[in-house]
């Protein structure tokens, strides 16, 4: 005995039409932030040039690392040291966190607000993908950001000669701020979906 046919969705009207088109004015902010990957993708390139050729001799590539991680400008540093290749290789960690965090968004974002992917049985399908949602979508954002907080955090640290004292305060008051809203954000979610739960 075969199944009864499912019953055709009725259309939607005009308007509803309309304003759930309207999600599709998302598609060049996404596409934006992808080509904002491609600049990351390409200072990480840079610095890792820069990099292999100051373990090689090159001054001009030191100078060019010195001053991009920090750096004060009259510091005289004429080798690769321990302290600039731990600071170079923490602005590359961070590039690649920031990187991460915008896949979650453009690839997270666009499947929640946009329109399925239908990923669902692909070999590379993320894990995280399967089971986001803005709620879920929200903690992985808070999460990434305290990473990427942190990272830029101890850089500071590492390099806390050349920062005066009220930066090293500052920077360590916004890292907190940064772990307090994760916690509040994620709290907030399993106090919703406690309530979602018992209302079932």
């Amino acid at each position: 005995m075969t199944n009864p046919a499912p019953a055709p969705r009725p259309a939607l009207r005009p308007l509803p039409r309309f304003i759930f088109a309207s999600r599709w004015l998302q598609l060049p902010l996404y596409l934006g932030l992808i080509a904002a990957q491609g600049v990351y993708v390409f200072h990480f390139w840079i610095e890792l040039v820069h990099l292999l050729e100051a373990a090689f001799g090159s001054q001009t590539a030191l100078q060019a690392l010195v001053s991009s991680i920090g750096y004060r400008p009259d510091a005289t540093i004429t080798a690769l040291n321990e302290t600039v290749i731990m600071l170079v290789v923490l602005a590359l960690i961070d590039v690649v966190m920031i990187s991460n965090l915008l896949i979650m968004v453009i690839m997270g974002g666009y499947d929640t607000f946009v329109s399925r992917m239908d990923l669902e049985g692909h070999a590379d399908e993320p894990e995280w993908l399967s089971h986001v949602n803005a709620s879920v979508l929200k903690v992985k954002l808070g999460t990434a950001i305290i990473g990427i907080s942190s990272i830029h955090l101890l850089k500071t640290f590492i390099n806390a000669a050349n920062y005066d004292e009220k930066v090293l305060i500052a920077q360590t008051a916004i890292h907190i701020t940064f772990l307090l809203s994760a916690i509040a954000i994620a709290y907030t979610d399993r106090l919703m979906n406690r309530t979602l739960n018992e209302a079932h």
